[in-house]
């Protein structure tokens, strides 16, 4: 797989961070502390801090989070994919903050539902930034991601044709269905019968999309997102 754009994970205005909720969870006492001041700073609504999801939860108390910086190894033994899921359950995005050699645990993030990865070694601007790229509902496309998934023998990639390719592209990038077709020049019966071959082969690598948002997701995991691969047949 190849990533061909990143986010601009440096950019990240005063606007959209002003209103941007988070929470931080890591069992380090000095990175939760370091990293609240930096999202405070920087006008972020911290919510809270906790050492665990646990923690976390009962901070939270009901109250709404955006985004949710997790660390992946905790000190209570919690397993990864509990952890995102129970984030997510909350209500709330997940930004993974850890230690960028930890490839098998970041992969198991991402397919519990992370919307993306951050190295710790990363400077604290660029955490910023990207978890306001998450707060605002968008995935977080890098370097670590695509790592992540190149390091699994078991990730499949679906095998689409060109026009799926091009699909799912117009499609995950937020045209209506109507409009991706209209720009491909075919009928939007076509078009339907594109995306549902798309979801099908998705389903026979093991990897279903039965949602939007899912068919983003492995948009960017295949690097169909943002560009095209320019390998492969028409179909």
């Amino acid at each position: 797989m190849s990533v061909t754009h990143m986010v601009d994970q440096d950019q990240a205005s005063g606007s959209e961070t002003a209103s941007a909720r988070v929470a931080i969870v890591d069992d380090h006492e000095s990175v939760r502390l370091g990293l609240k001041a930096a999202f405070a700073d920087e006008g972020f609504d911290v919510v809270t801090v906790a050492p665990t999801v646990d923690d976390l939860i009962a901070s939270l108390a009901g109250a709404e989070v955006d985004v949710v910086v997790l660390d992946l190894s905790l000190g209570d033994g919690s397993s990864v994919t509990e952890n995102v899921k129970r984030v997510q359950a909350a209500g709330a995005a997940v930004l993974i903050h850890s230690i960028a050699d930890r490839v098998g645990l970041v992969r198991e993030a991402l397919a519990a539902g992370a919307a993306g990865v951050i190295p710790k070694s990363s400077a604290t601007k660029t955490v910023i930034a990207a978890a306001a790229t998450v707060a605002r509902g968008e995935v977080l496309n890098n370097l670590e991601w695509a790592t992540a998934i190149d390091a699994d023998r078991d990730f499949a990639k679906a095998q689409l044709g060109r026009r799926e390719r091009e699909i799912l592209h117009l499609y995950a990038s937020g045209l209506p269905l109507k409009l991706a077709a209209e720009q491909l020049g075919i009928g939007y019966s076509t078009a339907r019968e594109y995306l549902d071959r798309i979801r099908v082969k998705y389903v026979e690598v093991g990897r279903p999309a039965p949602t939007k948002v899912d068919l983003l997701r492995r948009a960017v995991e295949d690097g169909i997102l943002p560009g095209l691969d320019p390998d492969g047949g028409d179909n």
